[in-house]
């Protein structure tokens, strides 16, 4: 007979039920929302602890702090109120003239407000080829680097680069190391585990999933003065998830393995079928095998690669931006992670200053069948070039 006595549930089972949650009251076993903005002290005039003030967090919003612990591996969790405030507060927590090194390509919003630190004097900035090891490591500076940024897959080329390495190099110059995974939500990458200091989500993306939210949150595991700061920033800017937003993601986590593996399959079809088609000169995904990260995301997503992928059409501006107008299933949308399929020019969003080609479409997979969204993507090609 087989001892079951100690044995652990699996993250699957664990997320999939909320962390097995019961109401006391009512044995319901959905999460409930905890809306209140402040909190009654006790006969003593004593705080209830832990909460006295919704600035300082709710019920609810620790409910999907704690899960997103558990995903992470993490000692705490900290969501914020979208994934740009948890960017801004990791840049704002840091002391001035501090040095931090960053992607020349990455998220623009993120890219924009570390720039824009940078020419108020607040901090000082140097860049690498993201995926670019020896880059990054040159452009470190041994004890005056506070800050390496890795994201990874690198938004939106989706270069990889290796989390371990740059924690090596990061640690090496007495630097943390913080990686923004969004695109590789923590059931496939735990950033933390693999010697980052910071993982970062934007979780109104795969966290959330279902494009109904606005989220960020921070993850680490060792609990400091950084994280401290980092908490009193979030506290005095106000900008703490609020209980309705954290109980959509906390219904959306739920299903995060199943959609996420989905998600990858298709994103998986979509390259295979479009790597080598006639009016694509290039489909940029780390799945591919012809990818060169594909080792190396191979090891840090437990072979699952992402639901995201650029392709660059084979023509002019005008035809990549035709096919995303002409597609009828992929919605020409803005964000990615959702169950639904987006498509987007990037050029266009992110605006000229922007280091991206003209001809890139870069693509969220949804959870459609795959069939739909190939031969989507296909009578929108046929129409741009016809």
């Amino acid at each position: 007979m087989t001892d079951t006595s100690n044995r652990k549930h699996s993250l699957v089972t664990r997320v999939a039920q909320a962390l097995h949650v019961i109401e006391a009251e009512t044995g319901a076993v959905v999460p409930s929302i905890q809306p209140a903005a402040t909190y009654a002290r006790d006969e003593n005039y004593a705080v209830r602890k832990p909460y006295w003030y919704r600035r300082d967090g709710n019920q609810t919003t620790s409910q999907a702090e704690a899960i997103i612990a558990e995903l992470e591996n993490a000692t705490e969790s900290f969501l914020f109120a979208s994934g740009m405030s948890a960017c801004t507060a990791v840049i704002e927590h840091l002391p001035t003239g501090a040095h931090v090194v960053v992607p020349r390509v990455m998220y623009h919003g993120v890219l924009y407000q570390i720039q824009t630190y940078a020419k108020k004097g607040r901090i000082s900035v140097s860049y690498y080829t993201a995926g670019n090891l020896d880059e990054l490591a040159a452009a470190v500076k041994p004890g005056e680097t506070r800050l390496v940024w890795v994201e990874t897959p690198n938004n939106p080329n989706w270069e990889v680069t290796d989390i371990a390495a740059a924690a090596e190099i990061a640690h090496a110059a007495g630097a943390k190391l913080l990686t923004d995974c969004t695109a590789t939500p923590p059931n496939m990458t735990r950033a933390l585990d693999l010697g980052a200091d910071f993982s970062f989500h934007s979780a109104t993306k795969f966290l959330n999933g279902h494009s109904d939210c606005t989220a960020g949150v921070l993850s680490v595991k060792e609990v400091d003065q950084d994280w401290e700061d980092i908490y009193m920033v979030r506290k005095l800017h106000g900008t703490v998830l609020q209980s309705h937003d954290a109980w959509l993601l906390i219904r959306g986590m739920r299903t995060l393995f199943l959609r996420v593996e989905k998600s990858c399959k298709n994103a998986m079809a979509i390259a295979r079928h479009f790597e080598g088609h006639q009016h694509v000169a290039a489909v940029l995904y780390p799945g591919l095998p012809s990818d060169p990260g594909h080792e190396v995301a191979k090891r840090q997503t437990d072979g699952q690669f992402g639901g995201m992928l650029s392709i660059l059409i084979d023509g002019t501006e005008q035809n990549a931006i035709d096919v995303a107008r002409f597609c009828e299933v992929f919605y020409p949308a803005t964000s990615l992670g959702g169950v639904e399929s987006l498509i987007e020019h990037r050029k266009t969003v992110s605006g000229e200053g922007f280091p991206v080609d003209a001809r890139l479409l870069r693509l969220s997979a949804g959870i459609e069948d795959p069939d739909d969204l190939i031969y989507d993507l296909e009578q929108a090609i046929a129409r741009a070039f016809s």
